[in-house]
């Protein structure tokens, strides 16, 4: 079967480094981190006192208010990075037939914030005093859902939640969706804002986060031999994609074609990855099979990369096992060195990253890197970016649950 090329015409971020996406990547190639102590709520007595926050954001500067009352922080930044970009893919709703754009946005927690704001309000004050905005703040499908109210698109409108892939669940449905002439255009991203307490102090149980807090810039150091967990960050990332008959209709400029997707299950442990990041290296053949794409042929993976001990080396396990002798010779970064983790978020804020990588021809460090891990024994482009024409990237994304999925995206060259 025969399907439509499918092509990236928008992107959108607000991130730790970054309220919009110029000003995360100009951040990012330059090895900036967004990583400091935590200003959301006081810290002392936790574990963690640090966290990757996006930093000076007014709601009010991009939402009436009375939108951001009722409106939780994550579905906010959702919000702000789907305007930007359509606003980049010139996507003017009254031009194109509405029920046939789609709205997909994942999300690992959703509105954590207001549900835990207003425990602390059933707690102190009963029943009778919670906001009736509570339930539709705090669910995970109400970023793609206010999305999908703000521009008017009426397509299928839903929410991918498989923590650390959710956005790159999202990006992959749409992908499906838009091959199969379910639809034109998509909207699909992911959306996050965990730094609450309840949150930090989750995660700190489990033993996922980093407890450097004499360094919170240097805490994320992801294939690091010191590395002794990740940082939780927060932010959006929005992807316009479209089918080539859509593009071609509209005369929008294309910035990367999305080439394959692929996702697995490591149906192994509930935060673990399986053994041998044989799960994750599932998914990147996957992607590379509905690519059509020869391993070879990889210019640049942005790693998940989480800065835990035990995901970065099966990770490099599992890149060794689809890429074979190869893989030394593949540039590998993670980004989350520099803007943390964004759970829900993280997938598409990386796949946003790696179409500009290829378009800016600059692949972004892995800062914080400083000792050298035997297990960990590939390019992980440490400290500084570098410059290098890519033709194809690959974005890893791999979850608490055993969710892997991996993206492929591709230069436009042929597109006349």
């Amino acid at each position: 079967m025969t399907y439509p090329r499918i092509f990236v015409t928008g992107l959108g971020m607000i991130t730790p480094v970054g309220l919009d996406a110029p000003a995360s990547w100009n951040n990012l190639a330059n090895g900036v981190t967004g990583i400091d102590y935590i200003s959301a709520f006081d810290p002392e007595g936790f574990e963690t006192r640090f966290a990757a926050e996006v930093k000076g954001f007014n709601p009010a500067d991009f939402l009436d208010r009375k939108k951001a009352r009722q409106t939780d922080r994550f579905a906010q930044f959702a919000l702000v990075a789907a305007q930007e970009a359509v606003t980049q893919a010139q996507l003017d709703m009254g031009k194109v037939d509405p029920t046939r754009v789609i709205t997909i946005v994942g999300s690992g927690v959703g509105g954590i914030i207001t549900l835990s704001e207003q425990w602390g309000v059933l707690k102190d004050r009963g029943p009778t005093r919670i906001s009736p905005f509570l339930i539709p703040m705090m669910l995970p499908d109400m970023a793609s859902g206010q999305v999908s109210m703000a521009l008017g698109a009426k397509g299928p409108n839903f929410c991918t939640t498989s923590s650390c892939s959710s956005g790159a669940e999202a990006i992959g449905a749409a992908w499906n969706l838009l091959r199969n002439g379910d639809a034109d255009i998509a909207l699909a991203g992911g959306a996050e804002a965990p730094i609450c307490p309840i949150a930090v102090a989750g995660f700190n149980s489990c033993q996922a986060l980093s407890r450097r807090n004499d360094d919170p810039k240097a805490a994320s150091r992801p294939f690091d031999a010191e590395r002794d967990g990740f940082v939780m960050g927060e932010g959006a990332a929005i992807l316009v994609l479209e089918t080539e008959e859509s593009l071609r209709r509209r005369g929008a400029p294309p910035l990367a074609e999305l080439m394959g997707y692929g996702a697995s299950s490591d149906a192994y442990h509930v935060t673990q990855p399986a053994p041998g990041g044989e799960g994750g290296a599932r998914a990147m053949r996957l992607a590379l099979r509905a690519a059509d794409l020869a391993p070879e042929e990889i210019d640049y993976i942005n790693a998940h990369g989480t800065s835990t001990p035990l995901n970065d080396r099966f990770e490099t396990l599992g890149i060794k096992s689809v890429f074979g002798e190869l893989a030394p010779r593949i540039p590998i970064s993670s980004t989350k060195s520099m803007t943390g983790h964004l759970l829900g978020a993280a997938a598409a804020m990386e796949a946003v990253i790696s179409v500009l990588a290829l378009q800016k021809g600059v692949i972004p460090p892995t800062v914080n890197y400083r000792h050298p891990d035997p297990e960990c024994d590939l390019d992980y482009v440490p400290n500084e970016a570098r410059f290098r024409r890519l033709t194809t990237v690959m974005s890893n994304s791999l979850g608490f649950g055993g969710h892997n999925s991996s993206l492929i995206f591709r230069a436009v060259a042929d597109l006349h």
